[in-house]
C-alpha cells in the first residue's frame, strides 16, 4: 500500500484547507484510514480516522467540529477538510492506513500545514 498526501500550505487563522491522500496498491487490505500530525517539538498525535467500508468517522477532541474526514472509494482517496484553523493546528500532517489489525502500518510522506496568527 502506498499513500500520497497533498494539500498543505500557509493559511491565516480562521481559514480552511483540504488535505487529500491517494491510496494505491493492495487497497483491499485497508480497514481504516487516518490522519495524524506532528507539531514542531511535539509528539505525533491522532487527528481523525474513517472506516473505509462504512465511512464511520472519529476525531480528536481538539479538532472535533472543525475538521471533517471523508473518503471517495472510487478514487481511493481520503480527505481532511480543515475549517476554522488555529495557529496550534500548525504541523506536518500524515495520512496512514490500517488493515484488519487496526495498526497503522502504512504511512504517507506528510504535508505541511502552517497557520499564521
Amino acid at each position: 500500500v502506498q499513500l500520497q498526501a497533498s494539500g498543505g500550505g500557509l493559511v491565516q487563522t480562521g481559514g480552511s484547507l483540504r488535505l487529500s491522500c491517494v491510496v494505491s496498491g493492495r487497497t483491499f487490505n485497508i480497514y481504516d484510514m487516518g490522519w495524524f500530525r506532528r507539531a514542531p517539538g511535539k509528539e505525533r498525535e491522532f487527528v481523525a480516522a474513517i472506516t473505509w467500508s462504512n465511512g464511520n468517522s472519529y476525531y480528536a477532541h481538539s479538532v472535533k467540529g472543525r475538521f471533517t474526514i471523508s473518503r471517495d472509494i472510487g478514487k481511493n482517496t481520503v480527505y481532511l477538510q480543515m475549517n476554522s484553523l488555529k495557529p496550534e493546528d500548525t504541523a506536518v500532517y500524515y495520512c496512514a492506513a490500517a488493515g484488519h489489525s487496526h495498526d497503522y502500518d502504512y504511512w504517507g510522506q506528510g504535508t505541511l500545514v502552517t497557520v499564521s496568527s
